[in-house]
């Protein structure tokens, strides 16, 4: 069994989703610290002026996890709602997800940042990019320790034999402890994604999911990892 462990991002780049998709069991990890100025509460969107941020406001801190980090109450549904509409409404396959983003930003109310962030992730991958994973989270699990201790207890007491991972966690991943846990580490490489058409210039790779869906539509796995 192939395992990824992440911890959520709003609405995140097509790099996330296709770890996702090349795993058999991803876990939530929003039981660590939450980190400031990340992807955990924002991500950006292309413009007619370049790429933007769109920022879910938060009280989180250093001193908290990730799924107790709470969104304040403002309108900043209704304000990412109608960025999303101004700067997208012309793409070929916007009206389409209209139903998803209004249910999202028009219909509930989110109050903590982590439920939000796995709603919107399990959401597009399963309805929109056909990925068949399993999720769960990591509190369903035991662990212990911190830092790379802990992330390689939580994935022995899955029974994963393998772990796909991130290329930033070659900093503190010690590979030869995996080695002799019988788990098979293995590296994701963002190096291959071919462009596609966006409405603007010029091309920008590293944007929110939401970028491809409006701009292809079905065709948006065929972008991230082929067929």
């Amino acid at each position: 069994m192939k395992l990824a462990v992440l911890q959520s991002n709003y609405l995140p780049w097509k790099g996330y989703f296709d770890i996702i998709h090349k795993v058999d069991l991803f876990l939530f990890y929003d039981e660590v610290q939450y980190t400031k100025n990340d992807w955990r509460n924002r991500n950006r969107i292309q413009t007619r002026n370049g790429m933007e941020w769109i920022t879910v406001p938060v009280h989180g801190t250093l001193y908290q996890r990730i799924d107790e980090v709470e969104i304040v109450p403002s309108r900043w549904q209704m304000q990412h709602y109608q960025k999303l509409v101004t700067n997208y409404a012309r793409a070929p396959f916007f009206n389409f997800y209209r139903p998803f983003l209004e249910d999202v930003y028009l219909k509930k109310k989110w109050q903590k940042l982590s439920d939000l962030n796995q709603y919107l992730i399990q959401r597009i991958a399963k309805e929109f990019l056909g990925i068949k994973t399993n999720f769960g989270l990591s509190t369903d699990y035991v662990s212990i320790g911190s830092g790379h201790e802990k992330l390689l207890s939580l994935i022995r007491n899955t029974g994963a034999t393998a772990y796909l991972s991130g290329p930033a966690a070659k900093n503190y991943i010690i590979a030869s402890d995996y080695t002799t846990a019988g788990i098979r580490l293995e590296w994701m490489d963002y190096s291959e994604y071919p462009q596609y058409p966006q409405q603007f210039l010029p091309y920008q790779p590293n944007v929110s999911i939401l970028d491809m869906l409006f701009n292809l539509g079905e065709k948006t796995p065929a972008y991230i990892w082929g067929g």
